[in-house]
């Protein structure tokens, strides 16, 4: 009975007159992707290497979202989860000989295992204990890695030598091949928040971040919920880590520092919080603009943090906020 309260209050406000408002949206992000795929012939090769790094970004941001924007739940490590993928990628590939696209499954399965595993034990912290819990999750990660404690990782240099994708006997390693592998997986993941938004797991990822106490009453778990949100939101994030090893050839533990869980963490608040369109703006601010002004592109993070608190004062509701009802 209480689930199914949960499960239908949000009707009204989510019904037919917001799925209606959807739709030229939804066409216009359709129109987008299409005039994407198109870049690859229209651009130089290292504007289409800039746009398949872009999509790998965009998931990851993306994933940061799932946790930050749909659940309020503030995850400063989640640059751990985009690790695993790479690494796992990387190491089943060169260690094991395991055909590249074959890593991808095992990448986000592991990803969404331990997103499960180190969330369970800290989904009851609030805050900023939460906050420092995941900080020293990527500490810890990065410091593995590091250290090669496990003989894989390659310590600090890394993974070298990731081959591209083959299928059917086509070698898709060529940056035109990547951009388009890459941003197919994009629209998956935006066909993926599009249904999150819509279903009844996303309007229960809802109720708990805006009033987790009253989300209990009405009989919710919270915590298993908590632990669904990490467990999906790194699954998501794990792909983008595969593909970010297949795009790079290589991975190393400088990839993933916290630095790199801040610039995620930032990306969502700068654009929008459970706002697709505003983490994709948030994406190209900080990872194409940049390549814009080349020659300053050393300076990115000033400006980006600088970008940040005007925005945060003038608009904290990020650049491009989410919809009301969802």
């Amino acid at each position: 009975m209480n689930k199914q309260v949960i499960d239908t209050a949000s009707a009204p406000r989510a019904g037919k007159a917001a799925h209606g408002a959807a739709r030229p949206l939804a066409w216009l992000g359709i129109a987008l992707w299409l005039a994407g795929l198109l870049l690859p012939v229209a651009l130089s090769p290292a504007w289409v290497t800039i746009g398949g790094v872009f999509a790998i970004y965009a998931i990851v941001a993306l994933s940061q979202d799932i946790v930050l924007g749909r659940a309020g739940i503030y995850d400063m490590g989640h640059a751990v989860y985009f690790g695993i993928g790479a690494y796992i990628t990387s190491i089943l590939s060169l260690s094991f000989g395991w055909p590249v696209l074959w890593t991808i499954p095992v990448g986000v399965v592991a990803a969404a295992l331990l997103g499960a595993i180190l969330s369970a034990p800290i989904v009851k912290l609030r805050g900023d204990y939460l906050l420092v819990v995941t900080i020293g999750f990527n500490a810890i990660f990065v410091l593995a890695m590091k250290n090669d404690i496990f003989g894989l990782t390659g310590g600090p240099d890394g993974l070298f030598g990731v081959a591209g994708p083959t299928v059917l006997g086509h070698d898709l390693g060529s940056q035109s091949d990547l951009f388009y592998l890459n941003w197919v997986a994009l629209a998956f993941v935006l066909w993926l928040m599009r249904n999150l938004n819509r279903s009844a797991l996303g309007r229960t990822f809802r109720y708990i971040k805006y009033d987790e106490l009253a989300a209990t009453t009405l009989g919710v778990n919270s915590r298993r919920y908590k632990v669904a949100v990490f467990a999906l939101a790194a699954a998501v994030a794990g792909l983008a880590g595969s593909l970010f090893a297949m795009q790079l050839s290589a991975v190393s533990p400088g990839s993933f520092s916290f630095a790199d869980s801040v610039t995620l963490f930032a990306i969502v608040l700068v654009g929008g919080q459970a706002s697709v369109p505003g983490v994709l703006l948030g994406t190209a601010l900080m990872f194409v603009v940049p390549q814009v002004f080349s020659d300053l592109a050393q300076y990115r993070y000033f400006v980006f943090g600088i970008a940040m608190i005007v925005i945060m004062v003038l608009r904290p509701q990020g650049i491009w906020p989410a919809r009301k009802g969802g």
